[in-house]
């Protein structure tokens, strides 16, 4: 039979990979707007570009830059969602582990307590006589 401490630290070792797989899906979100910033920056620059090719193409650099910029606000919200969730599962975790924690030290109470019960128990009965025939009365 499992203890409350050992089933809370099941939890807290689930709720630890969940908050490992937000963290993930943030750190990926990172990675793909920097991408972007640095994709950003390159059009720019082909856009103030003093070469002549550049110059034919500005039109369709200023609305790649609307789109790209576009994306990146869709991908800053998406990071924000991860970040408030990955957050989210890290307080779960840290809650289920304070809980964990809580519950091992009272069972480590009631065991102390049980194991001087039965300490008073065995004094008490190995001092008392079995019964009063044998105390010679």
């Amino acid at each position: 039979m499992k203890t409350r401490s050992q089933k809370l630290k099941r939890l807290v070792a689930v709720q630890r990979h969940l908050e490992q797989m937000a963290e993930a899906d943030f750190v990926e979100m990172v990675r793909q707007r920097e991408v972007l910033a640095e994709t950003i920056d390159v059009v720019v620059d082909a856009m103030g570009s003093a070469h002549p090719m550049h110059r034919m193409f500005s039109g369709h650099y200023s609305s790649q830059i609307g789109r790209l910029v576009q994306k990146d606000q869709m991908l800053h919200g998406i990071q924000q969602t991860h970040e408030a969730r990955m957050l989210t599962e890290r307080a779960k975790a840290d809650r289920l582990e304070e809980n964990m924690k809580e519950a091992r030290q009272s069972e480590d109470r009631e065991e102390a307590d049980n194991s001087i019960y039965d300490l008073i128990d065995q004094h008490v009965t190995g001092n008392a006589p079995a019964s009063r025939k044998l105390d010679g009365r």
